[in-house]
């Protein structure tokens, strides 16, 4: 998820991206310790865009 995407989500529903982004990182790193994914840079991908949720949803609650 780009940058521009996120900035233009809403409170609410930046935060169920997130969780949902947490979950599904969780479930790539198990099933890669599991065995080997096809596609490792997916869990790069998923790290950052849960940072930059994570960077976005904070940097709105210090703006209020």
């Amino acid at each position: 998820m780009k940058q521009s995407e996120i900035k233009q989500l809403s409170l609410a529903e930046l935060q169920e991206k997130l969780v949902e982004s947490k979950k599904g990182y969780a479930d790539l790193k198990l099933a890669h310790g599991i065995s080997p994914l096809e596609n490792p840079i997916q869990l790069r991908s998923l790290r950052r865009t849960v940072a930059r949720l994570a960077t976005e949803i904070t940097n709105r609650e210090f703006q209020q």
